[in-house]
This record gives C-alpha cells, structure tokens and sequence, in this order.
C-alpha cells in the first residue's frame, strides 16, 4: 500500500528535533510538508506586523531548508478545516503528522481535524514536542487537577523522569526518499505570500531587529552560550543598557514559534552547566519551567485569558482608564523609563524581561491600577513571542491575580530607570526627544530648570508629557487596596493568603519621608507629577500606607475569625496539599 504523508506545521517551525515530522518520513513514499496559512487574520490593519514579519521569514528559512533536502513548504490558504478535505482527496493522502497542541483552542480545532480525517481514512499521529514534559501527565499525576501554585508544580515534575532528549535532525537521505515531483504551478499557488501580498501598508515599517526562522534561532543559541556569556546576560540582576537591547538573552520569540526546540535549549543549558559546575542553572532552567507551568495551568481552561470566568484568577476590581491605558502602550505616560520599553516593544516587538516587568507593574498594581487583561492584550499585538498560555499566566501573576506565594516588588519609574540605565543611552535611543538633556535629568526631566529644558528644545508639557501620576501617592493608594482585597479573600474563603503588611515604624517614617526608598530625594519620583481622577477618584490617599516602592514579602496567619487575634499563629503560606 502506498503511503502518502502530510506533515502540518503550526509551531514548531523547524527541521531539528521534530518527533512528528520523523514519524511522517519513517516508511512514507510521499512527505509533504503544509504551513495553512489564513489571511482573513492578516492586513486588516497592521496590527502585530512585526509579528506576522517574524512568522513569514520564518516560514521562508522553512522552505529553504527543506528545498536543500530536495522538498519544499507548502503554503496554503485558508482554514484548516476548509482546506484538509480537499487535500485529502488531492494529494491521496493515508498519514497527517503534527505537533500537539495543549492549549484549549488548538485542542478544539485539532479535534475536529481529527474527525475529519477519520472520514477520509487517513491516521493521523501527534506527538509533544512543544513543551518539555506532557502536561496531560503532570496532571494526572497532581489527582487531574492543573497545579495551581509554581511550588506544587515543581513538585511533581520532580518526581519524573528528564524531558526526553531532541531527536535527530531530518537528513537529506530521509526526505529524498519521499519526496514527489514538483510543478512549476505549485510556486505561485504554493508559495510564502509577503506581507504586502496580506494587505500590509510597510511604507513605515522599519528594518528588523529580530529575523525569524530555524537557522537564526540555531545561530542565536550558539551565540548565547558562546563564552558563557549567557550568566552575564541573564542571571546578574544588575541589568545595563546593553542587556535592554535586543540581544542574546532574547531566545523566546523562537521558542514561541518553535523555530527552537525547548528540549533543545534545556539539553544545551544541561551540558553547559555541567562543563563549570561553578554556574547554577538555575535562572534559566526557572524560565523553562515557568513556561511548562503555565501550559499546564491554562491546557484544561479556555478562559485562562480573561478574568471573568477563570477559576484561577482573583476578581480585582481594577479601574476603566482608557486615556490612560493608551498613554500607557504609545509610550507616552511622562515617565522616560516606562515610555522607553513601550516605544522599543511597539518598534521591535520584543523587550528584556525585566523590562516587562516595570511596565506591567506600572499599569496594574504599582501606578495605574488598570487590569490585567488590556496589558496582555496590547502585549499580544506587540510581542513577538506572546501566546495564549504564557502570556495571560504572566500577566495574572506579576499583577497579583494568581499562581504568586509572596508579594512581588513594584519598580519606581524613575529609580529603576536610573540604576539600570544610569547614563540614559537606553532612554535616548528610543525617546530621541530627550537626547538633549543631560544625565542628571533624562529620567526625571520634569525636574530640569526651564533653561535646561530650553536648551535641550524639550519643553516638559509641551514636546513631552509631564509624568501622568504622582507614583509615591499612586503606590500608597494601590498598596491599601490589594491589601484590603487580600484580607477580604483570607476572612471570606479562610485561605492562608499573602497579605501586606503597611504600617511602619517611626524611623522607617522618618526615613520615607526624605526619600523614595531607593536612597533618592523624594522630587525624583514625585515633583510635579499629574493626577489623574480614575487613578485617585475621590478616595484620597491611604493612612499608614506603604510609601516605598518594595513590598514586605512576609509569612501571614490564618484568620480564624476578624477579632479573635489571639489565636492567631504564623503559618507558611498558602500551598497545595
């Protein structure tokens, strides 16, 4: 009988350790290798263009390698469901291969390719290879239930065996063996369209900075463990200018796409930590398995992208803010540090994660108090490596909404800015309006006398914003209130939660009140600073607020009932039995 395969590449857009694609060629006499492509969700507007750029290059580095192995990539237009019947009776198919998908739409759709492919007669093989472990097991293994905090996760995939190890990398002899005689036809009806060929306007786009595709992704992982310059890029918690730019501690957008294998990089971190075992893998290997976690957690929840309806995620009564929101993503919220990632992410689509963290911080719970949900969605049109899973699980735990055991930090916009770019390189490459200010003000220009605001010929209010919030009285304020919904949460659900704990000393007082708590005067972070009504409302400021920009992570007790304090003992925090 003769074997005609098809292999659907979705992510995982490469050649090495590709499980799938291996079980298409083993005893096939016809491979061919499918990218469905839908431009109904192209050129509408020029939303996520970097993105789309990312995928189309990466989709041609494809095709390259593949015509090297006497194959090629096709391209087709449409809906999967739409397109697989025809192909099916087109191409005679008997196999299709591809990569599993955990998360709940990709589960949907690939149900109901399935199914039609069961009508037709035709096998259909999945195998993981897209995350290290697969998370149905993990599941199991935790009584069918998704793990809920990072401590039980971790747990349990400390009890299984190593990811398995990345297969060979297709050869030359396997695809020549299956390959098909190709029509001249098929190029145009086939190939990898342009972005203008999707309706892209890219008069104004700008060259790029991240180039998809497997041999990048493969030069990339090279070059980060080259030197072991890695430990400098990632685990120092120094960051500089340097490390802000888009340079090797950048691998997710390939892994996102999969143009990079995660067992790969995991079995390439393994043995670079092993030849100096003076190097903790730890940084690195915590990001991989961040990354597993949330794939976990989301695999079972199709609302794991929103807070209504999603089990997991706490029911913040965050502000509807949407001049605010929009200052936020054009980066244009008066604060030089904050608007500097924004521009670099709108320009380049990807930003260190540090980075990520100060303005996901700033429009949640340190200044903005503005939800969740909108960062992710205006993360999702600019990242080039946000996806369903890892995106909303990242956003629900740096704003406190889930999967945290302990308070995170918030970042002042200006001392932040200032100990990681102290002399402002970062701030002027992506705020040009600011270069002519000196050191001493590009964080904080609103604080420049007028003549030096004149002689940089950026006058604050009028070629750049004044800073939106006063952040010493916006942290005040949105301290008390995850601290109130927290205790709220312990006295309703009798949960061991995280809790703030605000009230300080005299000389802590003292202390706060000639600083920003980071050894800064006051007028660093708050002189001058704008308000805005739906960030203060009426409500005022806070007694015995926290006024420094760190927040006590601290071990809470159980509340038994809102008076009886005398039979309250310190216990650890909330975990998984």
């Amino acid at each position: 009988m003769v074997r005609n395969a098809v292999h659907w590449f979705r992510k995982g857009l490469r050649l090495h350790d590709n499980p799938a694609l291996q079980r298409a060629l083993s005893g096939a006499d016809t491979v061919r290798c499918v990218y469905i492509l839908d431009p109904c969700f192209a050129g509408s507007s020029n939303i996520r263009i970097n993105w789309w750029r990312f995928l189309l290059q990466s989709l041609e580095d494809l095709d390259i390698s593949l015509r090297k192995l006497k194959s090629r990539l096709f391209v087709v237009r449409g809906q999967p469901m739409d397109v697989f019947p025809r192909l099916f009776k087109e191409w005679n198919v008997t196999h299709l291969t591809f990569e599993y998908d955990s998360e709940p739409f990709g589960k949907e759709r690939d149900a109901a390719i399935m199914k039609l492919a069961k009508i037709a007669g035709v096998e259909v093989i999945v195998q993981i290879s897209h995350t290290l472990y697969d998370v149905d097991r993990i599941i199991k293994a935790n009584g069918n239930r998704s793990p809920i905090t990072y401590k039980r996760f971790c747990a349990i995939i400390r009890k299984l065996k190593l990811p398995k190890a990345p297969v060979n990398t297709v050869t030359l002899d396997q695809m020549e063996k299956c390959t098909q005689n190709m029509q001249e036809s098929q190029e145009e009806q086939y190939g990898v369209p342009s972005l203008e060929e999707l309706g892209f306007d890219t008069s104004e786009l700008g060259c790029a900075v991240w180039h998809g595709g497997e041999t990048k992704a493969l030069a990339w992982l090279h070059k980060y463990f080259e030197g072991k310059a890695c430990t400098a890029c990632y685990e120092s918690s120094n960051l500089n200018p340097d490390s802000l730019m888009s340079s090797s501690t950048g691998l997710c957008p390939y892994l996102c796409l999969g143009c990079l294998s995660c067992r790969k990089f995991y079995y390439t971190l393994l043995g670079f930590y092993r030849m100096d075992h003076n190097k903790s893998p730890l940084p690195l290997y915590e990001e991989l398995l961040r990354r597993e976690f949330f794939y976990t957690a989301a695999t079972n929840n199709p609302r794991f992208d929103r807070m209504e309806g999603n089990p997991v995620c706490v029911q913040i009564p965050w502000d509807k803010n949407q001049q605010a929101l929009t200052k936020w993503a054009d980066g244009q919220t008066g604060f030089p540090w904050i608007d500097a990632i924004m521009k670099q992410l709108r320009q380049e689509g990807w930003i260190h994660h540090l980075a990520r963290r100060a303005v996901g911080c700033f429009l949640t719970r340190s200044d903005l108090w503005i939800s969740w949900e909108e960062g992710m969605k205006v993360f999702n049109e600019l990242l080039l490596d946000a996806d369903f899973s890892v995106s909303a699980g990242w956003w629900m735990w740096l704003s406190c909404s889930a999967f945290f055991q302990r308070f995170l930090p918030c970042y002042c916009p200006v001392g932040f800015g200032r100990r990681t770019d102290p002399n402002g390189d970062y701030v002027r490459q992506y705020l040009p309006i600011l270069r002519g200010y000196p050191t001493k003000y590009i964080h904080d220009p609103w604080n420049a006398p007028v003549e030096v605001q004149a002689a940089a010929k950026c006058i604050i209010g009028v070629h750049y914003p004044r800073p939106m919030v006063n952040h010493i009285e916006a942290i005040r304020l949105n301290t008390e209130r995850m601290k109130q919904i927290y205790q709220q949460l312990s006295h309703d659900k009798g949960l061991c939660l995280p809790v703030m704990t605000l009230s300080l000393t005299d000389n802590q007082k003292s202390s706060v009140a000639k600083s920003d708590g980071h050894g800064k005067e006051i007028g660093s972070c708050s002189a001058n600073h704008d308000k805005t009504p739906n960030v203060f409302g009426k409500r005022g400021k806070p007694e015995n607020a926290e006024n420094r920009d760190e927040i006590k992570q601290i071990k809470i007790p159980r509340l038994q009932t809102p008076g009886d304090v005398s039979r309250i003992k310190a216990e650890p925090m909330m975990t998984e039995d």
